[in-house]
């Protein structure tokens, strides 16, 4: 965001990482970014914000990024049901491309569910997506965590497994422990993974790039 624009765009996310995520793949795919990032901490405070922030006459473009989690559908219908009465005419199914809507006074809004508005799931596993295909070590990481879990020795919920899985990766690599977003400017991941692809042309389109 460069100074003394006016951002009329708003990008709304549920937490720390998923905002260094986009900023990585921003820099990486050379977007302009003409909109702002908010860490809205939580999906319910997100909810929250939404017509709060419709309600700004200056605000003209809204996209929304939440996890589906373990259930994508509990996240798509309370949302689908806040955005109609913001008058947008939401479809019943969610686009695998992502959603982007415009209401009749003018407002657009766009809609991705990690990973990849689809599967069940969070940014964990979307990042999972961009490990190379030939690494060598994810499916050590899978193995090591299989085996933690037979002997009922893991900390995490199984409903994290894939945040388990990703950050031990990520502890494996040269520098160990790196952030999400870091990886992607490291290279570590790579961002020429299909869903990156889909969901960076979301971006592109929803900003208007």
């Amino acid at each position: 965001m460069r100074e003394g624009i006016k951002i009329s765009s708003q990008l709304l996310v549920e937490g720390n990482d998923d905002l260094h995520v986009i900023l990585a793949l921003c820099q990486k795919f050379e977007l302009l970014q003409n909109f702002e990032i908010i860490n809205c901490n939580g999906v319910e405070n997100l909810y929250s914000q939404v017509p709060v922030r419709f309600k700004q006459s200056e605000i003209n473009i809204i996209g929304i990024i939440i996890d589906a989690d373990n259930d994508i559908l509990s996240r798509w219908i309370p949302l689908k049901n806040l955005l109609t009465f913001q008058g947008f005419n939401i479809p019943d199914v969610l686009p695998k491309e992502g959603l982007i809507l415009e209401n009749e006074i003018g407002k657009k809004i766009g809609v991705w569910i990690m990973p990849n508005n689809n599967l069940n799931g969070m940014l964990e596993d979307f990042i999972n997506f961009l490990v190379p295909k030939d690494d060598k070590l994810l499916p050590m990481v899978r193995s090591t965590l299989d085996h933690i879990e037979k002997e009922k020795l893991n900390k995490y919920s199984l409903i994290h497994k894939s945040k388990a899985i990703i950050h031990t990766w990520l502890s494996w690599q040269e520098d160990p422990g790196t952030p999400m977003g870091l990886a992607i400017t490291k290279k570590y991941l790579t961002t020429d993974e299909q869903n990156c692809l889909i969901f960076t042309n979301w971006l592109k389109a929803l900003f208007n790039h």
